[in-house]
């Protein structure tokens, strides 16, 4: 699985791109119009996850994938759209995609996480989100990459994703949404000393295989 770190929490996996927040964020590398991908998924609609989701889509006719209240946004914006809703799960492409749920704030809609599976990988992409004891139940899914905000302040901090790592019993760990801004925790050190498991901490713009 080819899986490139767009910055914050922004991913682009294969040919799916998750919370492309690129345009006002001051470490993204990459440009909107650089993205090339078929599906588009939005964890939740604050801007620095929705980011440049809209325009992305559309410039590769890609489909849009979030909560209902979310992907009717995109649809006004002229986006094909797969709405759902926590629990959902549908199928496209090649992928199967699953909304779980988050613990956050949002403007519409509620804040969702996405378990997604390809070829033999699961990923957790966890969005904005506390730690919560329901992420013990996740182990069903057999993760093998979670990728976990440890910034703090708007979401769990280093400690609290260390938890939410054994809990999920994930292989390997992406810490995310940190470094951004000044407000938010600058490194992923702590992180990695607690982290249970495989810690792969990302530059802006590189990409793995995992």
């Amino acid at each position: 699985m080819k899986i490139k770190f767009l910055g914050h929490a922004g991913f682009l996996i294969d040919d799916l791109v998750i919370d492309p927040f690129l345009t006002g964020n001051p470490k993204a590398v990459d440009k909107p119009a650089d993205i090339q991908c078929k599906y588009v998924l939005i964890t939740h609609d604050h801007p620095d996850h929705v980011g440049d989701a809209f325009d992305i889509a559309k410039k590769n006719d890609a489909v849009v994938v979030g909560m209902y209240e979310v992907t009717a946004k995109a649809e006004e914006a002229g986006c094909k759209t797969e709405p759902m809703n926590i629990g959902g799960k549908i199928k496209l492409g090649g992928w199967e995609i699953k909304m779980e749920m988050a613990f956050h704030s949002a403007g519409v809609g509620a804040p969702a996480s996405f378990i997604i599976k390809k070829s033999g990988k699961t990923v957790y992409h966890a969005g904005d989100t506390c730690y919560f004891m329901d992420m013990e139940r996740f182990k069903e899914y057999s993760i093998d990459i979670a990728m976990l905000p440890i910034g703090d302040r708007f979401t769990m901090g280093a400690e609290d994703a260390a938890k939410a790592c054994k809990a999920i019993g994930c292989k390997t760990a992406i810490p995310i949404h940190f470094g951004t801004f000044p407000f938010l925790g600058q490194s992923a050190d702590t992180f990695k000393k607690l982290c249970s498991c495989d810690c792969v901490v990302f530059d802006v713009g590189e990409v793995k295989e995992l």
